[in-house]
């Protein structure tokens, strides 16, 4: 007969506290519900978040990149150009407070010493601004007018916004990475892309319609970057200097 099972209480204890991770694409992030809900660890188990975005990501940064990334998110897109494309320098932006000691662990657990994060907006000029951080951190946003929608406001944070020809004269990137919720249309126009190799953006058209497409078309045009379809898909585009 077998003997009995005993239980060491600290040794459960140790067990019951280790981070718990949802692994996506070989990284590794902490199962934080307030970050991770239903969807969006079907997506990370499927290697399918964020999945246009990464494939135009990963066929366009270089190593020897510096990288500007506007809404750093959760922490992913940072993270894997980190990991697997070996890049030594990028700047992630990321306006929600809440979303930074996430970013931060994301980061530690997966060996990322390369990353410099700015709980900060870019804008025109310096000041501050209001940021509605909601039950579901990811759909946190300056916007107050949401209703309960998203699990409704948890809290108010002041942000600070940076103008964005100081922190391009500062960072001088040779590649974009955006995400921004419609912001582009306003800040694309107000960067200094002549310095940019590569840009990949998200638009978001059901937010600023044709016009605004349009406005960041252009700026992109008169920088010298053109379109590029190769590493193009719907929403996410990519525009490349020279072929």
């Amino acid at each position: 007969m077998d003997a009995p099972r005993t239980t060491d209480p600290a040794a459960t204890e140790a067990a019951d506290s280790k981070p718990k991770f949802i692994r996506s694409r070989g990284l590794r992030f902490p199962y934080d519900t307030r970050i991770i809900n239903r969807k969006r660890r079907a997506l990370l188990h499927s290697d399918t978040y964020e999945l246009k975005e990464s494939e135009a990501v990963l066929s366009q940064i270089r190593p020897d990149d510096r990288v500007i990334e506007l809404g750093a998110g959760m922490g992913y897109m940072s993270t894997l150009m980190a990991r697997h494309l070996k890049v030594r320098d990028i700047h992630a932006f990321e306006a929600n407070p809440a979303m930074i000691p996430y970013i931060r662990a994301v980061h530690a657990f997966n060996g990322v010493d390369t990353v410099r994060v700015h709980n900060a907006l870019l804008g025109e000029t310096a000041g501050e601004v209001t940021f509605y951080v909601r039950g579901d951190f990811v759909a946190s946003s300056m916007a107050d007018n949401l209703g309960d929608k998203h699990g409704g406001v948890i809290a108010r944070e002041t942000v600070p916004v940076r103008p964005v020809a100081e922190a391009f004269t500062e960072i001088r990137p040779t590649a974009l990475v955006c995400d921004i919720e419609g912001a582009e249309q306003h800040l694309i126009p107000l960067m200094d892309l002549s310095m940019l190799r590569v840009a990949i953006l998200e638009l978001h058209p059901q937010v600023f319609g044709q016009d605004g497409t349009r406005r960041v078309f252009d700026a992109m045009a008169a920088a010298g970057l053109t379109y590029f379809p190769r590493a193009s898909q719907g929403k996410v585009v990519t525009f490349r200097r020279g072929w």
